[in-house]
């Protein structure tokens, strides 16, 4: 067993504050520095951190811009480009012979060959070259495994699993993957292929997989053919700081506001809140609700919202960041998380910081921590709006809610997070 103090991780992640789109990059935040602060040693790359060099966030955590990493034999990588070992071009893989694919590799070959000084390009972003960046930053990990040495490499989602192969493979290191959300889970049973496909060939390789939830746990078996015992469960957490006393935030006593916040996409369920405002607003109709957020539904929302005339009572605010979260849950009377699939759902967590009652759906990871939170499946929009009134008309059964989720919220800590983080790379070292 190899003491904190002499551990050294190098850990790959797509999000990292201030580069964060939602609830990974949050997590990634709250593992990294917790586990620095319990003396382990931790590199975490990103694609790009918009800067020229190695950023120390506490004496025990760096992080480090893929674009910084300076490529090992430039010449030889950009001749032969492989990824898993594998020549891209020839697309031999049964794992990567789609057009999809190769289109991405290809991507990549001409971003590393176009590139001055031996570094490489990304964007960090989720835009139309997301492939070829993923691919590229296998190429960064395995330069980085030739000019340093790790004990445990941990990765973050899909986005960095063939990173992490790559490392495994260079640095003969032990590989956990940290699995936030599944294909099934942004997707349903209509998943993208080739996302599917380098999940399975991160989670088959690593040697152990940390799953946010048993309900994730459970995915991870019953759709990628991963046998249990390879898989450790551990929730996530959240900051229990809340800051809106000193913003002079008060609560609208005329107007009760409910709040969805979260990606608006298909796994986050926000057409189920949109129609449960619907049947709320016909018995209840000085109620304000909000829906927070960015992604591929928001026109569809929004035509869907008009249809229904609700334009009075129904408001989009977009993505919001630090301070506007904040506010947004102070403000707040119930929250709901409607999600189709979630893996763990560190909003509703965050929400109870502020004291607002929540719901959630019975397909959420979040259930298995807050037993006394209200539960109803995501499809049900009677029993939702049912429930979303009895909160709002009894004030008692709110504060209820929140003193009894308060208490099941004691022991989720990130440094409790980190513990059982510490006991899984001890199992593979």
């Amino acid at each position: 067993m190899i003491q904190y103090n002499t551990m050294k991780v190098l850990m790959f992640g797509w999000e990292f504050p201030p580069f964060i789109s939602g609830g990974l990059g949050t997590a990634c935040y709250g593992i990294a520095k917790s586990l620095s602060e319990k003396s382990v040693n931790v590199v975490f790359v990103l694609p790009t951190k918009k800067s020229d060099s190695r950023t120390f966030i506490s004496s025990n955590l760096t992080v480090l811009g893929a674009d910084e990493i300076p490529l090992y034999n430039y010449n030889e990588m950009v001749a032969k480009l492989t990824l898993l070992g594998i020549p891209l071009k020839e697309g031999i893989s049964p794992y990567y012979t789609s057009p999809e694919f190769l289109s991405a590799s290809r991507k990549a070959d001409r971003l590393l060959s176009a590139l001055p000084g031996g570094l490489l390009s990304f964007s960090g972003n989720y835009g139309k070259n997301l492939m070829a960046e993923v691919i590229a930053f296998s190429i960064a990990a395995e330069s980085l495994c030739l000019l340093e040495n790790f004990d445990v490499i941990h990765v973050h989602d899909w986005l960095t699993m063939l990173a992490g192969v790559r490392a495994k493979e260079i640095s003969k290191k032990p590989l956990v993957v940290h699995v936030h959300a599944t294909e099934f889970d942004r997707s349903g049973e209509n998943v993208n292929q080739v996302v599917y496909n380098i999940e399975r060939y991160g989670l088959e390789r690593a040697d152990r997989i940390i799953a946010v939830s048993y309900y994730t746990k459970m995915i991870i078996c019953e759709k990628y053919g991963i046998a249990p015992e390879k898989i450790s469960v551990v929730h996530n957490a959240v900051s229990k700081h809340k800051q809106f006393e000193r913003y002079h935030i008060q609560k609208n006593i005329s107007e009760k506001i409910v709040l969805f916040l979260g990606r608006i996409t298909m796994q986050k369920g926000p057409d189920y809140f949109l129609e449960a405002a619907n049947l709320v607003l016909q018995k209840i109709p000085d109620v304000r609700f909000v829906m927070a957020g960015s992604g591929d539904m928001l026109p569809r929302m929004i035509t869907r919202m008009a249809e229904l005339r609700l334009t009075d009572r129904f408001h989009f605010t977009g993505f919001l960041r630090g301070p506007d979260v904040e506010r947004m849950y102070a403000q707040s009377d119930v929250y709901v998380m409607p999600s189709v699939s979630e893996p763990f759902g560190l909003t509703a967590f965050e929400a109870l910081v502020y004291d607002v009652p929540v719901i959630i759906s019975r397909q959420s990871g979040a259930r298995e921590i807050l037993s006394s939170a209200v539960t109803v499946d995501f499809w049900d929009i009677q029993k939702l709006a049912a429930n979303i009134i009895a909160i709002l008309d009894n004030p008692e059964y709110a504060r209820y809610i929140v003193e009894r989720c308060r208490g099941e919220l004691q022991s989720i800590e990130w440094k409790n997070a980190a513990e059982r983080i510490i006991i899984v790379y001890n199992s593979v070292i």
